[in-house]
């Protein structure tokens, strides 16, 4: 039983160098990473709070609207209708912010953009844009993290205001 525990203990201690250095041992990066980029995610809390400021300065206007926020592959965190505005408001709203975030560019820019060039004009045709203003990327250190998306205040030009009004420069999302 004594040389059992010995050679038990004598095969732990020389497994035990080897361990220690297969846990510190990593292998070599590669010095640019082309498999994955690193992405920051918008969270509930802070679709919640670009919403809130969304409302607040469709209040100022006189209007309540329906808001929607994707995230940065275009899922939709955030969809929420304003009291009494109507039914296709909310839709509008999801697919003013997917636009924005799929194009990277305000909704309303888009559509001037687009009504204007022969070569552009098609983008209205794409089941998923919608070519109304309203929509604009949010953005976080340079990239496009999601999109806020607002319909029913009054006008394509309120609906881009109040969506630029939904930054939160304190936190570092802006609304170019």
């Amino acid at each position: 039983m004594r040389k059992v525990r010995k050679l038990a203990g004598l095969s732990l201690a020389m497994l035990l160098p080897g361990l220690a250095v297969a846990q510190t041992t990593r292998p070599a990066a590669p010095s640019t990473s082309i498999a994955v980029a690193p992405a920051f995610r918008l969270t509930l809390a802070t679709a919640l709070e670009l919403a809130a400021r969304a409302r607040a300065k469709a209040a100022t206007l006189n209007h309540q609207v329906s808001v929607a926020v994707v995230d940065a592959s275009g899922q939709t965190i955030l969809l929420a209708q304003g009291d009494g505005v109507g039914p296709h408001n909310t839709e509008a709203s999801r697919r003013k912010a997917f636009t924005a975030l799929s194009t990277k560019t305000s909704t309303l820019v888009l559509g001037r953009k687009a009504r204007a060039n022969p070569d552009t004009q098609n983008l209205a045709n794409l089941p998923e844009l919608l070519l109304l203003g309203g929509g604009v990327p949010l953005r976080y250190q340079g990239q496009v993290i999601g999109a806020i998306g607002v319909s029913g205040g009054g006008g394509a030009e309120n609906d881009d205001l109040i969506g630029h009004a939904a930054s939160m420069p304190e936190a570092g999302i802006t609304t170019p």
